[in-house]
């Protein structure tokens, strides 16, 4: 299993595929990223990771990829469902969600899914 340190950092490399999928990320994203992040005790590592994707500019698909693999490595975590709100609240930010931006948070939900369903502990 993998740890929760890991599970936080590739939230912000989800966070950043989301931001980036559109083209660019929006001052209004980076914005209200920011202030969602400043309440969240993991806050500083989700924008670390975050800002490393932006900074090597890594593309959308390798950021998604690898966050996905940690998520489902790592099993059932009670946040997923606060990553899909963030996901959306960031999307949103800027003239609202694109088409872009919609199928990347779906994906993110239904791999999800698609990996836990024969999991008990999911309701």
């Amino acid at each position: 299993m993998i740890n929760k340190d890991k599970v936080y950092e590739a939230f912000g490399e989800l966070l950043y595929a989301v931001a980036k999928v559109d083209g660019a990320i929006q001052d209004e994203e980076r914005k209200v990223l920011d202030e969602i992040l400043s309440r969240h005790p993991w806050g500083k590592d989700i924008l670390w990771s975050f800002n490393y994707e932006e900074k090597k500019t890594n593309s959308v698909k390798d950021a998604y990829l690898k966050a996905m693999d940690i998520f489902i490595h790592h099993g059932p975590f009670e946040e997923y469902e606060n990553f899909h709100l963030v996901l959306n609240e960031v999307a949103l930010a800027f003239g609202g969600i694109t088409e872009e931006e919609e199928v990347l948070i779906h994906n993110f939900r239904q791999s999800l899914l698609d990996a836990f369903k024969d999991n008990p502990n999911i309701q």
